[in-house]
């Protein structure tokens, strides 16, 4: 967030939104202050996409986003805020000033992030330069045996991590300070007496470098000397113990990969951040077959997709993804010529993967494998899909291929015919009930809805419930009208409430201009104005924000409003806000005020700010008045509370009855 004071706040009172927005997208002219294009955040034919010109900001009406010069930027091109500044910068050819902090850790912070992608790039080099050399011919056996040409291996920087456990890290502690290197999680370690005994230093006597001294002997000579365990490293520059950390971890530190081939895992920018390595040893003490990288400051594995640094534009492109489970299967669809696949990185597909995916396209193939726990896979897959609202299709392969095998024994050109066959993903899961629960009893039919009901439960729209409840009826041969009520309620219900911002339509215009109002503070500031005080103001300016601000303060007008959260977040909103869409606001909110900002066909005027709080006066007081005749229509009330609650009514029926309200609103705040 750009904050006065800061370069960004300066950049951003400097860039022109429509300039670099029209960099990416089409636009034409749609009123005084508006362009208009097609959003590049979802396929749509007619334009729904929106910018302002004097709020300088954007709006999709199709799939709601919305946001300033640089959230629109970051969107588009799935980069950071610090990056978005700068390419924003760039395109206005302004220099970048020296980088700076807003303490002490958060520069240690940003500077270990910086160094460890040094880290990694330099460690994939090595692995690279590995592969290439006579030790890495099994592994370069191995990569051709599932069908892998140079150009691929090229391509995903393929390696191979050698047996031995020091290579790497002698390669990197002339570059690096060990303290970067244990957060690197390129490393294991044991612990050591801060003396070296007689067998370390054996071990330290022997020849590092030479393929023959493997990690194992390095590590069965630490464990005969002290049987330490792996454990965490301590603090930089000393052990637990006191000694230097030169003296206790320079010898038993060691390569996590080992005897592996390496698949680098990227970011979205195409930087390497973590690996996977797959074991060439047959060793039951080799560890597991696929082990991946720890997480670390620049590795989160629930954050990632693998490959959608490569795959990122044709997916655009295509407007659909293809999402496998592993790498080996990514990367041969991929080589295939289907360059829109990714794959989960690591773990299991998450919401986070899910809402990154949802910036390129909400159009998705899920390919996983066919056994029991690839099916599960893409149940637990599909279930998050929906909630993000994907057009979701499975392809299920024949039973014992997956993507690498099915390609390579069959051929890129019968992929791309399963590729059209793919189901729609409710009749998947129908086929996995039926499958699972034979429908011909009663009890089976149970079961299958049992199973079916959650799923429909999380489809957001009321409607596609409604239509699925009806196709899985028909398709289960459901005729009992118990199991169509239970269909029924989950077509109309979801498996947990959440409270929705209203909707642009039941809004009233004097909400409305009111929003507009409250935002207009911010533009004043955005434009350099500043807003002044009631006392020593000049009575002829007219403050829209100053006004609406006044009226809602002091008479709570907004109280018990569809957009009460919305007006209260602009009330309270810090005097430095430039921009509306900086607030923190619920998603629908946020949608609902781009909506009202960008439809400003009429001028704010004294007239009809003050029509607005009259109008507000107005529901209130019905609301009052609504309140004393149930009271009235109640039982048990003795006389004197029945007259005063009649008097009370009559107040009301002659205060609205009054066209001027009370300008002050006085009377009306009695009620």
């Amino acid at each position: 967030m750009a904050n006065p004071g800061d370069f960004a706040y300066t950049l951003k009172q400097q860039a022109d939104i429509v300039r670099v927005v029209g960099d990416y997208v089409k636009l034409k002219k749609a009123g005084a202050q508006n362009f208009s294009g097609l959003c590049p955040f979802h396929s749509e034919k007619t334009p729904s996409f929106s910018v302002h010109v004097t709020r300088q900001f954007f709006h999709c009406f199709g799939c709601g986003a919305s946001g300033d010069v640089f959230s629109f930027v970051q969107k588009i091109e799935n980069i950071t805020f610090p990056e978005a500044v700068r390419a924003v910068a760039q395109k206005l050819n302004i220099p970048l000033p020296k980088t700076s902090y807003s303490s002490p850790s958060e520069a240690k912070e940003a500077k270990l992030r910086t160094v460890l992608l040094d880290v990694h790039e330099r460690a994939c080099a090595f692995f690279q330069e590995c592969l290439r050399r006579p030790e890495g011919a099994r592994a370069r056996e191995y990569l051709a045996g599932r069908g892998l040409d140079e150009e691929t291996i090229r391509r995903f920087r393929i390696g191979f991590a050698p047996d031995s456990g020091f290579l790497l890290r002698d390669r990197l502690k002339g570059e690096f300070e060990e303290a970067v290197l244990r957060e690197s999680g390129l490393f294991s370690w044991k612990e050591a007496s801060s003396q070296p005994s007689a067998v370390s230093r054996q071990v330290n006597s022997k020849s590092l470098d030479s393929p023959s001294h493997s990690t194992n002997e390095a590590a069965e000579l630490a464990r005969d000397d002290n049987g330490g365990v792996e454990q965490q490293i301590p603090p930089f520059g000393r052990n637990d113990k006191g000694g230097s950390a030169e003296e206790s971890t320079a010898i038993n530190m060691y390569s996590k990969f080992r005897n592996r081939v390496m698949f680098p895992i990227a970011s979205e920018a195409g930087k390497v951040i973590a690996f996977t390595g797959r074991t060439l040893s047959t060793d039951e003490k080799a560890g597991p077959k696929y082990l991946n990288s720890p997480e670390t400051a620049i590795y989160s594995k629930s954050k990632v997709l693998f490959n959608l640094d490569h795959a990122k534009e044709a997916i655009r492109k295509l407007d659909y993804a293809i999402l496998v489970e592993g790498q080996m299967d990514c990367i041969s669809v991929f080589a295939a010529g289907f360059q829109n696949v990714i794959a989960s990185s690591g773990t299991a597909f998450t919401e986070l993967q899910a809402k990154l995916l949802g910036r390129f396209s909400k159009n998705v193939v899920v390919n996983f494998d066919p056994d029991t726990a690839g099916a599960r896979a893409t149940e637990r897959t599909l279930g998050l899909l929906v909630e993000e609202e994907f057009q979701i299709k499975v392809l299920t392969l024949e039973s014992g291929f997956d993507p690498d095998l099915f390609i390579r024994r069959k051929g890129k050109d019968a992929y791309a015919e399963a590729l059209k066959h793919s189901q729609r993903y409710f009749d998947y899961l129908i086929e996995r009930a039926r499958a699972q629960f034979p429908v011909r009893s009663a009890e089976g039919k149970v079961k299958a809805v049992n199973y079916l009901l959650p799923h429909i439960q999380r489809v957001p729209s009321r409607i596609v419930r409604d239509e699925l409840a009806h196709e899985i009826a028909q398709k289960l041969g459901i005729n009992s009208a118990v199991l169509r009520q239970e269909l029924k309620h989950a077509a109309t219900s979801r498996s947990s409430a959440t409270l929705k911002a209203p909707m642009e339509g039941q809004v009233t215009d004097a909400e409305k201009i009111l929003i507009r109002a409250l935002a207009s503070g911010a533009e004043m500031q955005s434009s350099g104005e500043h807003l002044s005080s009631r006392d020593g103001a000049d009575e002829e300016e007219f403050d829209p924000a100053r006004q609406a601000q006044f009226a809602l303060r002091n008479e709570s007008l907004h109280v018990g409003l569809a957009t009460e959260l919305l007006i209260e977040a602009l009330l309270n909103a810090s005097p430095e806000m430039t921009n509306p869409t900086d607030l923190s606001l619920s998603d629908g909110d946020r949608n609902l005020m781009a909506a009202i900002l960008m439809k400003e066909d009429e001028e704010l005027t004294p007239e009809r700010l003050e029509g607005a709080v009259r109008a507000l006066r107005r529901i209130q007081l019905r609301r009052k008045l609504e309140q004393v005749q149930r009271e009235l229509q109640g039982r048990g009330l003795d006389s004197s509370r029945v007259q005063a609650l009649l008097q009370e009514k009559l107040r009301l029926k002659r205060i609205l009855m009054d066209p001027g309200l009370a300008a002050g609103g006085a009377e009306a705040q009695s009620a």
